[in-house]
């Protein structure tokens, strides 16, 4: 008995080092091929940045993947979720199914970087001309997931399962009146036929180093939420306010009373909660109380239990302090990602992936963003992984960054490299351990 249990012992920790001497070789021949290809990588990037697109009318730029991933043989599905593009790769060798995704749309901002490849693009946004800016970097994540898709297919097969490629229209929201992004491609089924068995996703950032990686296991992104909040009073002249109900006045104490939820309701010990009111509208003429007010802002939260408590304290705030000075308040809230959740077994497991993209010393576990992001919904499907990748320039104090969504928003194209790599790791490692 004890002889027949050494036996099988040693022909476990046998296959095992097999697997890993496996897992080492392609990774070891991956990464070459990342060193290859990075010129190219970067030419994408660039053609991206000068020809952004905004959400759900990412035409030019599917068009580009989709020829890319079909001349590499790669079956590809387009006009996925208005304007995406998932492309399946199958391995020589039986194994998971596994996604990588890559957001492809740009922002409604004029870009003041001084760069050759400067977007000058302009287009219409909610009924204004706006110029086009890859002002988050996304341009980055298309780029390098292409690269990636380009590696993986010349060594399918000696890949033991199946890769998804997962370009996902939208990010940044759908036009208003329309649906996009994650939540539509899952909808749409992109997370099935295959079915993805984890799901890994990345993206660049302005305030962390090239070359360096930052993950955190749970929750990492806040869910974000966008909220309305239509007061309704009575109008009167101005010098004589007590014949009307100010709604103007009455906003004025809710959003009072919303920072009273932060500070004074929520248990902050647990997780961070913001609510911030962006707009407020109200009123024609100095001396007129309006009999409407209109406000509208963002909820984040990082505990999906307190954001669903967050909703129901801010509508009932609204509405009673509108009820206490005779007015009503009318509140809808629209959910537009979830919190970004990273499944902890699946961090743990892929950890020394990072670390052979990267080196260890370059690999760190970050804090809590009150950023968002919608690749929170392929999570509620499949073990999930997010990730931060450096873009700051390195010599650069990377806190002194213009931070994402601005017209000064910049990347070093240096760290995409590093990119390449912990998608390519991510993929081998997961597959052969």
């Amino acid at each position: 008995m004890q002889k027949s249990l050494v036996t099988s012992l040693l022909l476990v920790f046998s296959f095992l080092a097999s697997a890993q001497s496996v897992a080492d070789k392609l990774k070891t021949k991956a990464f070459l091929a990342a060193d290859k290809i990075e010129p190219k990588c970067i030419e994408w990037r660039r053609d991206f940045h000068q020809n952004p697109e905004l959400g759900n009318r990412e035409f030019r730029t599917a068009r580009i993947i989709a020829a890319h991933l079909k001349s590499l043989g790669i079956e590809t599905t387009e006009n996925v979720a208005k304007t995406g593009v998932i492309g399946i790769l199958k391995g020589g060798k039986p194994g998971p199914c596994i996604a990588l995704r890559a957001d492809i749309d740009a922002l409604p901002v004029t870009e003041r970087v001084n760069i050759p490849f400067a977007s000058k693009q302009k287009t219409t946004y909610n009924g204004q001309e706006v110029g086009v800016m890859h002002a988050c970097g996304h341009d980055t994540h298309t780029a390098i997931l292409m690269s990636v898709a380009e590696i993986l297919s010349g060594m399918k097969n000696e890949l033991a399962g199946t890769i998804k490629f997962v370009f996902q229209p939208a990010e940044e929201g759908p036009p208003e009146g329309e649906e996009g992004g994650a939540a539509l491609m899952v909808k749409e089924g992109v997370m099935d036929n295959p079915k993805v068995d984890a799901i890994f996703g990345l993206h660049i950032m302005s305030d962390i180093e090239a070359g360096k990686i930052e993950y955190k296991p749970g929750a990492y992104m806040a869910s974000a939420d966008w909220f309305t909040i239509k007061v309704k009073g009575k109008g009167s002249h101005g010098s004589k306010p007590w014949k009307g109900v100010d709604p103007i006045q009455t906003a004025a104490q809710i959003i009072e009373g919303l920072q009273n939820i932060v500070s004074r309701q929520m248990e902050l010990t647990k997780a961070p909660v913001v609510i911030t009111v962006g707009k407020i509208n109200g009123g024609v003429r100095q001396n007129i109380i309006s009999e409407e007010c209109e406000m509208s802002g963002t909820i984040r939260t990082l505990d999906s239990k307190m954001q669903s408590d967050v909703h129901q304290r801010i509508k009932w705030t609204a509405e009673k302090i509108a009820e206490a000075n005779g007015a009503t308040a009318d509140v809808t809230i629209d959910t537009k990602t979830l919190v970004t959740y990273n499944t902890p077994e699946l961090v743990k497991k892929m950890l020394p992936s990072f670390e052979s993209a990267a080196g260890a010393g370059n690999v760190k576990e970050g804090e809590w963003t009150t950023g968002a992001e919608d690749f929170s919904y392929y999570g509620t499907k499949a073990p999930a992984l997010f990730f931060f990748l450096g873009g700051s320039p390195k010599g650069k104090d990377p806190k002194s960054a213009p931070p994402h969504h601005t017209a000064d928003f910049f990347v070093d194209e240096v760290g995409m490299k590093t990119g390449i790599r912990a998608f390519c790791s991510l993929v081998i490692d997961y597959m052969y351990n």
